[in-house]
């Protein structure tokens, strides 16, 4: 294959081949009885054909990368200081703040352009301008209204919460006999309900909410809990001492916990008996055991078990086979359900979800910043309708039915599935490649760490890895070391996006030799 040649499978479809061309045709009908427009120009709006992702759009995306930290626009610019917390502003990084974006490009407020090496902070999977978003902007043009609410879920909303149930379960799009069934199925553990919310911080606490209301009234007039009385504990991924700060599930209070924020907080919880958090180390076995051994029996009881799979937010840490499937064994005995967050993981793996590439029967699966391709704020937690014991308000999000958020989604997810095997094979070789790399180099660095797209580098000391990482930014490469976390492993964090292919991965591990050399090598 020539190097200039697209990997990547080219989706061409309609709106109306997304969405169904009845529905369509009823929104054709409603918007020219209401704006009067030409129902014939309407309909041939829905039915244009769109490439999601065309090899000429690829092609430019190459011919970019020898400007990769260069000043493409050099003229200085004098832009708003903004008006937020301290902290932000002491984080802020505003010469590489974007102008524009395109692709897996950004052209930062310095005019330096950047190679999005981190996809947004895992916003931009398929990155900026995807062209399959241009379905997004038809839907408009046809007047499918955005905000809806909770109750006036729109068609294209439900259609998602079909098809997020679908994938989940691994069912082929042709099987609709086998999605009724899950649809429908009462039985523990089968993923078929979904809540629409806006953020993952939120889809993350729907699911600990949910846990919760096996041990607490959410109100007044809902049955006595299954637990009542026992104290609840939450099981979470800990540091390698055993503290609470490495796992992450979002920024409500009730999660933050999790993490050890909010110390007294949390302490007076415990004193009363109301909530406790337990943290296993990474790949420890015997955490797992010492867990449930301490904690199911009375007065507590193990109320949930959050995990990601790759620990982004601790040195892209790996959770092995062996330790998962050994938590999940226990939590299945033990009427624990689990919660695999995949904000982080999701459409990087090539079925969409990697819990499914672990053969994972997770209660709860937390979805959210990639799937709607950072076109929208907009979290979805797939769950098993056993654990659907929340009231109408208990996890209630007006923004979180919008239609073009949905329809985002859709776009993403159909792009991805046809690219499964690209995203395998890039992902295996981007591996392959920073492997190599810290073997070479085994005098600066210890190893990689993650999977696939989900690289990164462990270094010796965190001051190597951020001077790595300053080097790379000098270099239009934006990756990241973790500062925020004192006992964090000291890594270089990447994420490349879904577009990346064997030409971008070279480039990128071409700046990375060259940002490791010490002056004068």
């Amino acid at each position: 294959m020539p190097a200039t040649e697209s990997p990547f499978v080219d989706v061409t479809l309609s709106l109306a081949d997304l969405v169904g061309e009845d529905y369509l045709e009823a929104v054709c009908e409603a918007r020219s009885l209401l704006s009067g427009e030409s129902l014939a120009d309407l309909r041939a709006v829905a039915t244009t054909p769109v490439s999601l992702y065309p090899a000429d759009f690829h092609a430019r995306l190459l011919d970019r990368l020898p400007s990769v930290g260069t000043l493409l626009r050099p003229t200085p610019l004098t832009s708003a200081p903004g008006a937020t917390s301290s902290d932000f502003v002491r984080a802020t990084h505003t010469s590489m703040a974007p102008l524009t974006g395109f692709g897996f490009y950004r052209l930062g407020e310095d005019g330096r352009l950047y190679l999005t090496t981190k996809s947004e902070h895992y916003h931009t999977p398929v990155g900026h301008s995807f062209p399959g978003y241009r379905l997004l902007d038809i839907a408009r043009r046809l007047g499918i209204p955005n905000a809806t609410h909770n109750n006036t879920r729109g068609h294209i909303t439900r259609l998602l919460e079909q098809e997020l149930v679908r994938t989940a379960n691994g069912l082929a799009p042709e099987d609709a006999s086998g999605l009724e069934a899950t649809l429908s199925s009462t039985q523990p553990g089968v993923l078929n309900g979904v809540l629409n919310l806006e953020t993952g911080s939120l889809a993350a606490e729907a699911a600990l909410k949910m846990m919760l209301a096996r041990f607490f009234r959410s109100q007044d007039d809902v049955p006595a809990p299954l637990y009542q009385g026992r104290t609840p504990v939450f099981l979470v991924l800990g540091n390698d001492d055993g503290g609470l700060h490495a796992n992450y599930h979002g920024t409500t209070v009730l999660t933050q916990l999790l993490r050890g924020m909010w110390p007294e907080f949390l302490q007076a919880l415990r004193n009363q008996g109301a909530f406790e958090v337990c943290a296993v180390r990474p790949n420890h076995l015997e955490d797992l055991d010492a867990a449930f051994a301490r904690y199911e029996q009375p007065p507590y009881k193990l109320a949930g078990f959050f995990h990601e799979i790759v620990l982004m937010n601790y040195g892209a840490r790996l959770l092995t086979r062996e330790f998962l499937n050994h938590a999940y064994s226990l939590c299945a005995a033990h009427d624990v359900p689990v919660a695999v967050d995949e904000i982080q993981s999701c459409l990087w793996a090539p079925s969409l979800f990697l819990f499914r590439e672990y053969d994972l029967k997770p209660s709860f699966v937390i979805l959210g910043k990639g799937m709607p391709g950072g076109e929208y704020a907009a979290s979805r937690l797939v769950f098993s309708r056993s654990m659907d014991d929340l009231p109408q308000f208990g996890a209630l999000v007006t923004n979180g039915q919008e239609e073009i958020a949905s329809l985002a989604y859709l776009v993403t997810m159909r792009w991805a599935l046809a690219n499964s095997e690209v995203t395998r094979q890039m992902g295996d070789y981007y591996q392959e490649r920073l492997t190599d790399f810290a073997d070479r180099h085994r005098d600066r660095i210890q190893g990689f760490c993650g999977l696939r797209h989900l690289g990164a580098l462990a270094f010796d000391d965190l001051t190597e890895a951020r001077s790595f990482v300053s080097r790379l930014g000098e270099k239009g490469l934006d990756a990241s070391a973790q500062t925020y976390k004192a006992d964090c492993p000291p890594v270089a964090l990447t994420k490349l996006p879904l577009l990346a292919c064997r030409r971008t991965v070279d480039f990128v591990l071409d700046r990375m030799e060259e940002s490791l050399r010490r002056p004068g090598n």
